[in-house]
């Protein structure tokens, strides 16, 4: 069962939003502002975070942006009453994975909910903590801790290891990375999937200029060795 944090001001939307979630069968758990939100991601750890934009303390963009600091990787799905350009860039650019305005129906919610915990990397078969070599990683926290020393991993990082993790043994292009992390309208190159993937080599494997998990494929991207 998933759980999901709703972080909501409104009592009237805040009841709804739970008792939908908890008829489809996810556990919820409840802030109502922003420090409360910070607090309970590092408590409860959620599987992903409705967030509300405009909430009393510390307004969901800087909540959005303070988590993302701090390492979270969980899914961030925007909610607010404003459709304006500028607050859907400003939300995405906090590093939100989504962005719905009020007001929605709840069909397009629950599918969104459902993709991005497909794209998160909460799925069968992919643990939240797991052993990769002797890292001990957690992809919720975003953190490595190898020889005593704990790495944080930033936000792309993680994206890039969960698609290598949710693939293992088999190659991942580099291209669809670019495509499915970054978005073909933020298309960066493919010296940028490389610069992370480096950076991932030196956080988990004990000899990074000679791997053992994270693989180059010649000419085609990357693959995962257990």
């Amino acid at each position: 069962m998933s759980r999901i944090l709703v972080a909501e001001d409104e009592p009237a939307m805040l009841m709804g939003l739970r008792d939908n979630l908890q008829f489809e069968g996810y556990e919820v758990i409840e802030a109502t502002d922003g420090p409360q939100t910070l607090e309970a991601v590092g408590r409860d750890r959620p599987d992903l975070v409705l967030l509300d934009v405009m909430m009393p303390g510390l307004d969901g963009i800087t909540v959005c942006r303070k988590l993302r600091e701090a390492g979270y990787s969980v899914p961030i799905l925007m909610l607010t009453a404003k459709s304006q350009e500028i607050d859907i860039v400003r939300g995405l650019e906090a590093g939100a994975d989504d962005y719905i305005t009020k007001p929605f129906g709840v069909r397009e919610l629950l599918a969104r909910i459902k993709v991005a915990l497909r794209h998160s990397g909460t799925l069968p078969g992919v643990s939240k903590v797991m052993t990769v070599g002797d890292a001990e990683v957690d992809l919720v926290k975003g953190t490595a801790v190898r020889a005593g020393q704990t790495h944080k991993l930033g936000h792309f990082e993680i994206r890039i290891l969960k698609m290598l993790l949710e693939n293992a043994e088999q190659p991942v292009e580099r291209n669809r990375m670019l495509d499915e992390i970054w978005g073909l309208e933020a298309y960066p190159t493919n010296r940028t999937v490389d610069n992370h993937i480096v950076s991932l080599r030196r956080k988990l494997e004990p000899d990074p200029k000679n791997p053992k998990h994270i693989l180059t494929v010649h000419s085609i991207g990357y693959k995962f060795v257990p």
